[in-house]
């Protein structure tokens, strides 16, 4: 995707710069210290779409019964229940897509640095990030890769087990909001992480617990209030 190398550059520049700051963490940890903190930035910066999105949220969350009685009542009128629902919306100045928006447009920047640690190459050349290592395991390595090889006790293999311990236990915290089948969902992180470089299994750890936290504290102040 020809169209992300530019922007893929740039955060790979980004983390290279956090790392040479980060310097005196050692080589390795540096790298993966400034996967975190360029995530968090990053993250950081999507703060206001996010707030839009709970607001959104809260507007549907408050609709909710209105809607309800709407549909008991004009369920078997189709088009007129979607003139009063339209209505509805346009008297409470809110939108069924409300936070759709803000969600789209967190994805671009979202898959700029997803691409970033999944790349063996960048603008043409080596991708150095995957060069380093953490704890010994190398950062454009996964973990398939090093059970396979070094099998599953080895060192390298342990680091991959204790990142995906952690990525459960963001996964686990996630779950606790969602219903039904939805609350498997999160859990799928740890089984793509098991088919990623180091790399990104670090970026998504810190990306989720962003997530994690961002939502839970949304929900209380936007979402619910």
């Amino acid at each position: 995707m020809f169209v992300l190398d530019a922007p893929v550059s740039l955060a790979h520049d980004l983390v290279t710069a956090t790392a040479d700051v980060l310097g005196f963490l050692g080589d390795g940890p540096s790298v993966a210290a400034a996967i975190v903190v360029v995530t968090v930035l990053v993250r950081g910066l999507l703060v206001p779409l996010a707030v839009a999105q709970a607001r959104g949220e809260r507007a549907r969350v408050r609709l909710l019964p209105k809607i309800k009685a709407l549909r008991d009542r004009h369920g078997k009128d189709p088009m007129r229940l979607r003139r009063e629902l339209q209505a509805l919306y346009a008297e409470e100045g809110a939108s069924p897509f409300a936070g759709i928006g803000p969600a789209l447009a967190q994805m671009p920047v979202l898959a700029v640095m997803y691409r970033l640690f999944v790349s063996a190459t960048v603008n043409g050349h080596q991708n150095l990030l995957l060069a380093h290592t953490l704890l010994g395991t190398p950062l454009g390595q996964n973990w398939i890769g090093v059970a396979g090889g070094a099998g599953i006790l080895a060192p390298p293999s342990l680091v991959f087990l204790g990142l995906f311990a952690l990525l459960a236990a963001v996964a686990w915290w996630t779950s606790r909001h969602a219903e039904g089948p939805l609350r498997l969902l999160p859990f799928g992180t740890v089984v793509v992480a098991a088919f990623l470089p180091l790399a990104a299994g670090v970026y998504l750890l810190a990306s989720t617990t962003w997530t994690a936290a961002e939502r839970a504290v949304l929900r209380r102040r936007i979402v619910m209030a």
